[in-house]
């Protein structure tokens, strides 16, 4: 391909960079873009990858497509996705474990003051989702499944697909296409495409209007969450401690190394009636537990293994908009092939009914302080990019430990939510 008339020759890598570089910053000068106090942030950049991906993929499929020989075949390879992929995942282990290092000095402290509630908290949420998604079934049989599905089975997929993109939930959507026949994973797949795209932008602004409209004293409510500390900024340390680094990006591997091992443990369902299907954190999980681990401690022995701060918030932001970068362009060409006005409506109620059911009830039964509250809403909907919004909007990153807090807990139950109902719908 050849840009501004053949002046600039652009290979297929260097095609996806320029658009990569193109999206973050057309996305960053729409997320500044102010109304009322209420901007998109940083989900500017994941509405311009949507857009994006939906006039433009075909175009980045055709740059990154090539012909091989496969055992004496030609056959034609398509690596779009797949780099896409690469970079996803690249950003979620800079942000969740830059979150879980945040988070770690003061997360046990939090745990050991709020643990029921933090619990309670995310069950309810995933509760409120799964019942909304058994409500969806029900609305669909009874007005029809939708122009492209004729079974029950068809449109139940469709749902769960529906759940996991409501609440951004990657694991919740690789339990459901385990869990349904073969022949209807395409559907969950297109379900999690469609409610994806409000289930990130829904959050990130409902974290923004709630302080606004409650009109919140927002120096009060930072004084309120970061009056917990678990006693960690007492310790002592003798002596100096060794940095392999001067900035603690090798502290930062380490911490992901482990990460992504222990996502890649898996644990047999079997025993919940759920044969074949096994649980594991996956990497976001993994690298959010080895990070507050190692954030909590701060140090093995003389090692220290904390980097600094000001690495931890450059590696959040790059690995949030890496992410949504990643996950909004082919989320755009997904959508355009696949809307259908009255699926996306369910997505929107996934979305907003166990959001607000979370919201209310760890106000007025948990009674959470405003921040913690919006922290846990973040981490039990599962939502990345609303706990960088939060962090924005509160100006506290203490934020991150109510998400890291609630999050293992919802994604265990979300996971355990979509293949039941599957089963029992």
């Amino acid at each position: 391909m050849n840009l501004f008339g053949g002046v600039i020759p652009v290979t297929g890598i260097t095609f996806l960079m320029f658009c990569v570089f193109g999206v973050l910053f057309f996305g960053y000068a729409l997320g500044r873009i102010t109304i009322k106090g209420v901007s998109l942030g940083d989900a500017g950049v994941f509405v311009v990858a949507l857009i994006f991906g939906a006039l433009f993929y075909e175009s980045l499929e055709g740059q990154l497509t090539i012909k091989a020989a496969v055992e004496g075949k030609d056959v034609i390879i398509n690596f779009a996705e797949k780099a896409l992929e690469i970079i996803e995942s690249l950003g979620l282990i800079l942000f969740v474990t830059s979150v879980g290092f945040i988070a770690g000095p003061k997360f046990f402290g939090n745990m050991k003051k709020n643990f029921k509630s933090y619990v309670l908290l995310g069950l309810v949420i995933i509760i409120f989702g799964g019942l909304s998604a058994v409500a969806c079934i029900f609305i669909g049989r009874g007005i029809g499944f939708g122009a492209t599905i004729e079974t029950a089975e068809g449109f139940t997929a469709m749902i769960v697909g529906l759940l996991s993109g409501s609440l951004t939930s990657t694991p919740a959507f690789s339990a459901a296409k385990a869990t349904v026949a073969p022949e209807y994973t395409s559907l969950v797949s297109v379900g999690h495409g469609i409610a994806y795209i409000f289930g990130v932008i829904g959050v990130v602004l409902f974290v923004q209007l709630v302080p606004k409209l409650t009109k919140a004293d927002m120096d009060k409510e930072r004084a309120l969450i970061t009056s917990v500390d678990d006693g960690s900024s007492k310790k002592k340390v003798i002596g100096n401690l060794l940095k392999l680094d001067g900035h603690g990006f090798a502290a930062f591997a380490l911490a992901a190394l482990v990460g992504v091992f222990l996502g890649r443990i898996k644990i047999p369902l079997s025993a919940a009636g759920l044969s074949g299907t096994c649980f594991s954190l996956t990497t976001t999980g993994g690298c959010l537990l080895s990070s507050l681990v190692f954030g909590h401690f701060g140090r093995i022995g003389k090692l220290d293994i904390m980097p600094s701060q000001s690495t931890l918030k450059l590696f959040r932001e790059l690995g949030l908009v890496l992410f949504l970068v990643a996950a909004g362009i082919p989320g755009g060409a997904e959508f355009i092939a696949n809307f259908d006005p009255m699926y996306f409506v369910y997505g929107i109620i996934m979305t907003v009914v166990p959001m607000f059911a979370g919201f209310f009830f760890a106000k007025y039964v948990l009674k959470l302080s405003l921040l913690n509250n919006l922290g846990s809403i973040t981490g039990g909907m599962t939502s990345t990019p609303a706990l960088g919004t939060l962090i924005s909007t509160a100006g506290t990153e203490d934020v991150a430990a109510a998400y890291a807090a609630t999050y293992p807990i919802a994604l265990i139950a979300v996971v355990l939510v979509s293949q039941f109902i599957v089963i029992l719908f």
